[in-house]
Parts: C-alpha cells; sequence; structure tokens
C-alpha cells in the first residue's frame, strides 16, 4: 500500500480504507441476504399451498426412549443422571461423583443385584 501523501487528512485515509473494505463486504452480505429471502419466501409459498413445512431433524437422537426403564446403569464420563435404583444400592451416593470416588469409575449397577465392591 502506497503511503499517504502529506497533504490528505486522516478522515480521507479512513474513508478510503473504508471504501474498500465495504465494496470487498457488501457482495457477500448481498448473497448472504438473498438466500435468507429466498427461505423466508419458500416458506410462504409452501404454506399458502396449504402443505405444512417438512421438519428434517438436525441429528438423530441419542436419548432412550420415554418410558422405558433403565436396568444397567455405569459410572462413566458420559453418565448424567443417577437412576433411583443405584441411590438404593449406594446407601444414599446420589452424585457421579461420589459413586466414582467409592466404588471407581466405571463401576457397573444392575438392578436387581448386588451392589459392586467398594474399591
Amino acid at each position: 500500500m502506497p503511503r499517504p501523501s502529506r497533504d490528505e487528512s486522516i478522515d480521507d485515509i479512513i474513508g478510503i480504507a473504508v471504501s474498500k473494505v465495504m465494496a470487498s463486504i457488501i457482495p457477500a452480505i448481498q448473497g448472504q441476504i438473498a438466500s435468507m429471502a429466498a427461505g423466508e419466501i419458500e416458506k410462504g409459498v409452501v404454506l399458502r399451498n396449504g402443505r405444512k413445512p417438512r421438519r428434517v431433524p438436525s441429528r438423530p437422537s441419542r436419548s432412550r426412549p420415554r418410558g422405558e426403564e433403565i436396568t444397567k446403569w455405569a459410572a462413566d464420563k458420559r453418565a448424567r443422571r443417577v437412576p433411583n435404583f443405584v441411590i438404593e444400592l449406594t446407601g444414599g451416593l446420589d452424585t457421579k461423583k461420589k459413586i466414582v470416588a467409592r466404588y471407581g469409575e466405571n463401576a457397573a449397577f444392575e438392578k436387581g443385584k448386588p451392589a459392586p465392591k467398594p474399591k
């Protein structure tokens, strides 16, 4: 970039720099606005035709189906909620941290069986 001459003001220099940046950014902004507008128009057309827009899930659900009872549980890194039967087996330990401290990581608990031996 050439050095500005001494008789150019700071306002002129900043104005020129901003103009160059805006010239390179404006096409990208226009493209983004056009794609957003096209999506909104398509939604309107679908709704006017009497059809509901189709929802596409972003990713498959990995959670277990509701109503299904948990019979096995391991205190691993993915474990979240401690099931009630594990709390009963451990004598009231209700957090994964407490269970790992007492039984070790990856301790497996099964409903109807005794708790594993503490470490």
